[in-house]
């Protein structure tokens, strides 16, 4: 135990300085850039007007995009004001990230995985069930079949739905559905930290492959970056594990750098699913506290349902390199689900990337807020809003819906804390209610209304979720997950600081003028 503790130290140490190499190449990069330019000669003017070309060139570019406004204009006044480095934080940062090569790769996955969600009888059967949600709530029918057409991932019934108000309840139930694994295990997240939660799940992993179980493990480079060393993928795959990175930092100019995956996904035969807020390290189950208590949900999924979340594991083992050997034969993991729901709810996973111009993930939030007739509540780590959220927040509260975003009260990130506060008069001055979770940080990605329909996943009210990362989320409805959802809401904001009124009447000048500038970089964060 002693020697694993101290390996465990070393690969942290390992972790931290390779990000501080890449952060420090990604720099060197810039630099040279920059010289690449002003040095090849001080004093002509061609190279001025060179650069100037480009930046006018990038603006017009940026101005055309099919993107809030918000999004466009910060980049637009950054090239303006300081066109040489503007543009090469736009190279290295602004760009979505995209390549035509990668989009090709994504439409091709997609184009054979989706089908597979509606071909044959399974067609009918989707149509049914969205039409029996559509008899019982049209309003919410509205979102289902926004999803189905735009995302392409169906709505289920035969499905039940456990939710977990603790990020620690889901890890062990996690554990105890891994133990039960006969045919293949699929784990996707963001982070995983090399350290005593995920030392859990590698011995139950590592127990399964003996067992004769498929086990692959897909991880976020940059996610996981602090946390795992660089032969965490050899040490997986010598005990049996197949193991694949998304998307490794590559120092220089990347143009995929910017997108990220924030997916949390584990699929178990094709029959349980969970996902929700939290990744595999120890701070997300409070076996370290660095901001307080660290609030975090997820749920469970045992059912028809769980085949989006499949889909939407294989979408990116499949795509993320041209290189790997992929799957030839996706319909073995999506076998025939036989199950009777103790429910008769309606449940939609879906999955949202950044590669097309669709960004589901927001307006799955919007729609939330536009079809509420009582309540619409939020809880979100981080709060950086687009134009057109504050719009539908503020518009539902003028209603007389009541609207209430839960933030943290203790931040990971003191500036994009800084920037979460200067969006809350947006919100506080058209009759939404702000709070702050005072014990901690609270990590959970949701949203709820009416009693009826709840989402839970991983889709932050930011725009690196909304716009630049692959993301999943769950729809939930008329299921008795969406009261304990509602349960849990109200026990947290016993725990919540009401700030309203502080950010609707009480902020200085220069507390008004900071949050202006914060509200301006903020896309660019």
């Amino acid at each position: 135990m002693h020697k694993r503790t101290l390996e465990k130290k070393a690969d942290v140490r390992n972790g931290v300085k390779r990000l501080f190499y890449c952060a420090l190449a990604i720099l060197l990069q810039i630099i040279l850039i920059i010289l690449m330019f002003t040095r090849l000669d001080q004093n002509a003017e061609w190279v001025h007007g060179i650069i100037l070309g480009l930046a006018l060139v990038a603006v017009l570019g940026i101005y055309s995009q099919n993107k809030t406004a918000a999004m466009k204009t910060p980049w637009i006044i950054l090239i303006m004001l300081f066109p040489l480095m503007g543009l090469v934080m736009y190279l290295l940062i602004g760009l979505s990230g995209s390549t035509w090569k990668m989009r090709k790769r994504y439409e091709a996955i997609d184009a054979k995985l989706l089908p597979l969600l509606r071909e044959g009888p399974e067609k009918s059967r989707r149509e049914a069930c969205w039409q029996a949600l559509a008899e019982e709530n049209p309003q919410i029918a509205g979102i289902s079949r926004y999803l189905i057409d735009k995302s392409g991932y169906p709505v289920y019934q035969n499905t039940d739905v456990e939710y977990y108000d603790d990020g620690l309840k889901g890890l062990n139930a996690q554990k105890e559905a891994l133990r039960q694994a006969k045919h293949f295990i699929f784990m996707e997240y963001h982070a995983i930290e090399d350290a005593e939660s995920w030392h859990e799940i590698q011995e139950i992993l590592e127990e399964r492959v003996k067992a004769g179980v498929e086990v692959r493990v897909f991880y976020d480079d940059l996610g996981s970056i602090g946390f795992i060393t660089t032969d965490f993928i050899r040490r997986l795959e010598a005990v049996g594990i197949a193991c694949r990175v998304f998307n490794p930092v590559a120092p220089g100019l990347n143009f995929f750098l910017n997108n990220r995956d924030h997916r949390k996904i584990t699929v178990i035969d094709g029959r349980v699913g969970f996902t929700g807020g939290y990744n595999l390290a120890n701070e997300y189950f409070n076996r370290t506290s660095p901001y307080g208590h660290w609030k975090d949900t997820g749920i469970r999924l045992t059912g028809e349902a769980v085949r989006n979340l499949t889909v939407t594991f294989l979408e990116n083992w499949n795509a993320v390199r041209d290189d790997d050997k992929d799957d030839t034969n996706l319909r073995k993991y999506l076998p025939p689900v036989s199950y009777t729901a103790e429910e008769n709810g309606f449940v939609q996973p879906y999955g949202d990337l950044p590669l097309d111009n669709e960004h589901v993930g927001e307006e799955v939030y919007i729609s939330m807020a536009e079809k509420a007739t009582r309540y619409c509540w939020f809880i979100t780590p981080y709060l950086i809003l687009t134009d057109e959220i504050i719009h539908a927040l503020g518009l539902a509260a003028k209603r007389g819906v009541d609207v209430r975003v839960i933030t943290p009260g203790i931040p990971d990130k003191k500036i994009v804390y800084q920037v979460t506060r200067s969006y809350y008069n947006a919100l506080t001055r058209n009759g939404v209610k702000v709070y702050e979770y005072t014990p901690g940080f609270c990590h959970c990605k949701m949203c709820l209304i009416d009693d009826v329909a709840a989402v839970c996943g991983t889709i932050n009210l930011d725009y690196r979720s909304l716009y630049h990362h692959f993301e999943n989320g769950c729809l939930y409805v008329n299921c008795r997950a969406v009261h304990e959802t509602r349960q849990d809401f109200e026990k947290t904001m016993k725990l919540c600081r009401d700030v309203t009124e502080e950010y609707t009447t009480g902020r200085s000048r220069a507390l008004r003028i900071g949050q202006m500038i914060l509200r301006l970089i903020a896309p660019l964060l």
